[in-house]
């Protein structure tokens, strides 16, 4: 440990253990520690010594300063975790409730917007990448944790390993997918940029992926260059392979597969922004035989 870092107080470090013999992820266990120091910055003393009124208070506050329901949800999830898990305090967080969500219709990019992004990427790289998101569907976290040991050539799957809820699935890999890959793979093999059985978007250092945020960065600069004016990160591109795949007639519950999604509520949302689709149904006035003369 080096002398500018702070030790670990006793009782965070008993809440990673905890989260740790769980399993949960890094990103849930950055986000819950947040909650907990979110928390005690408002009470100005420890975590530990609050009552169920002062987390009463909390959600108050967070509500009252315009904090999101997203993250007043996830705060409140860690803090759960912490009082009943943690501290073995289930009444404290009695007072505190999940608050409802907006279910907002997702950002969808046309074809011809999604093939500007591509084309305007910058690198073959993340054209790549790109393609990857809209090509098979993948989550950004997913893409930037494949290794070309999951590309199955053969079988033209892509292996997605420990993706949302934990789970593995395959996800399908086209030719021009499969071609535009061995491509990348050629040309970051030839620059000594990847590393044997290695990540297939390797970080500045090819022992590490890229991270998200990098990705994320990179179609920001991708969609100014394109002049798109649609306001989306990478999931946008995911959104775009569900609902294009919808739109081309696929049954909706290959997609849920294809998506990894544990509920086919959560594809059906799609149907809802599947223009092409919803142009094709006609309305029930159309069978009326209406006198239209004034």
């Amino acid at each position: 440990m080096s002398n500018h870092s702070k030790p670990l107080s006793p009782l965070r470090q008993r809440m990673i253990d905890d989260m740790t013999m769980r399993n949960l992820k890094h990103g849930t266990q950055v986000g819950y520690i947040r909650a907990v120091k979110r928390l005690s910055d408002f009470l100005g003393f420890s975590p530990a010594k609050a009552t169920a009124e002062d987390l009463r208070s909390f959600q108050l506050h967070l509500s009252k300063t315009g904090v999101s329901a997203g993250t007043i949800n996830v705060t409140i999830t860690g803090l759960r975790f912490f009082f009943e898990t943690t501290l073995g305090k289930p009444d404290v967080v009695k007072l505190v409730t999940s608050v409802h969500e907006p279910r907002r219709l997702p950002v969808v990019p046309s074809r011809e917007e999604v093939t500007a992004l591509i084309e305007n990427a910058g690198s073959l790289k993340y054209k790549t990448a790109f393609s990857v998101a809209y090509g098979a569907g993948l989550r950004t976290n997913e893409i930037v944790h494949l290794k070309f040991s999951d590309i199955d050539g053969d079988r033209m799957l892509l292996r997605v390993e420990n993706g949302k809820g934990s789970k593995d699935r395959f996800a399908i890999l086209s030719p021009s997918l499969h071609r535009l890959l061995r491509q990348w793979y050629r040309h970051a093999n030839t620059q000594q940029k990847i590393l044997p059985g290695g990540w297939v978007f390797p970080g500045q250092n090819p022992v590490n992926p890229l991270s998200n945020r990098q990705l994320n960065r990179a179609i920001h600069f991708a969609r100014n260059n394109a002049s798109i004016k649609k306001i989306f990160a990478m999931h946008g591109l995911r959104h775009a392979f569900a609902t294009h795949l919808l739109e081309d007639g696929v049954d909706i519950r290959v997609i849920q597969t294809l998506l990894g999604h544990a509920k086919l509520e959560h594809t059906a949302r799609y149907t809802q922004v599947a223009s092409s689709t919803l142009r094709e149904v006609k309305g029930p006035l159309e069978h009326l035989s209406l006198h239209t003369d004034l």
